[in-house]
Formats: C-alpha cells, sequence, structure tokens
C-alpha cells in the first residue's frame, strides 16, 4: 500500500483564496512527487491568465498538429525518394537506413515514436560493439 502524498497548499498572491464551494483550485505534481494546490475565486487575475494560458497553448499544439499532418506525408515521400537514389555501399548508409525506418515508424503510429522504438531501431543499425575476444590489446 502506498501513502498518499500531501498537499501542499500554495496562497495565490493575487486573490488569497481558501477551499470553498465557489472557488476552484489548481494543482500539480512536482519532480519530488509533492502535490501543490492553490485555490482561486472566481475572479481571481491569475486563474484567469492561467487559463488563458492553457487556451492558447492548446491551440498553438492543435494548429501545428493541423500543419505537421498535411506536411509530415510529402516530406516522408521525398524522404523514400532521396533514400532510394542513394548508393547502398556509402559510409552513411546506416543512417540513411535508421533516419528511414524512425519515420516509417512515425507514419506506422497515431501519436509519436515511443522511446523503446527508437533504442529498437538505432540498436539494429548502431549495435553496440562487443568485444574481440579473438585479439588481445597490448
Amino acid at each position: 500500500m502506498t501513502d498518499k502524498p500531501e498537499t501542499e497548499h500554495i496562497d495565490c498572491t493575487d486573490c488569497y483564496a481558501l477551499p470553498g464551494p465557489d472557488n476552484s483550485h489548481t494543482a500539480y505534481v512536482k519532480t519530488d512527487g509533492r502535490v501543490c494546490a492553490t485555490w482561486h475565486t472566481p475572479d481571481c487575475p491569475a486563474l484567469t491568465i492561467m487559463r488563458i494560458n492553457l487556451e492558447e497553448g492548446t491551440r498553438r499544439f492543435q494548429e501545428q498538429d493541423e500543419w505537421a499532418q498535411g506536411v509530415f506525408p510529402a516530406a516522408h515521400e521525398r524522404l523514400r525518394k532521396a533514400a532510394s537514389v542513394m548508393p547502398a555501399d556509402t559510409a552513411a548508409q546506416p543512417f540513411i537506413d535508421a533516419l528511414t525506418e524512425l519515420v516509417q515508424a512515425q507514419v506506422d503510429t497515431t501519436g509519436s515514436v515511443l522511446l523503446h522504438q527508437w533504442a529498437e531501431i538505432l540498436e539494429r543499425y548502431f549495435p553496440p560493439e562487443l568485444p574481440d575476444t579473438e585479439h588481445t590489446t597490448e
């Protein structure tokens, strides 16, 4: 059984609200696991600014995502074409193959390529150097 972390109350420097039925609160978890909460009155300027910033950030993210979804397929196709005309014996081949596979992995997901997928692909093209048991260094 895990203990529920204590919630640290942080006073709003604009409205100094306390918990109450008409007030709202914001809460977040700090990197050390502590939960911090701040209460706000309905007309609190800090809460209003926080909401505006959140809405603006969401809008920007949606715009960027829509733009990327429109551009990504064509950019992916240009990458595939460029990779297909590269000579197979070039020193850059592992980089070309890894990048092509990483981009294809992005195409195949509905979100982002997860870290374990990156690691699997990079390990395939850039495996760790294994010790050479037949050769000893003096």
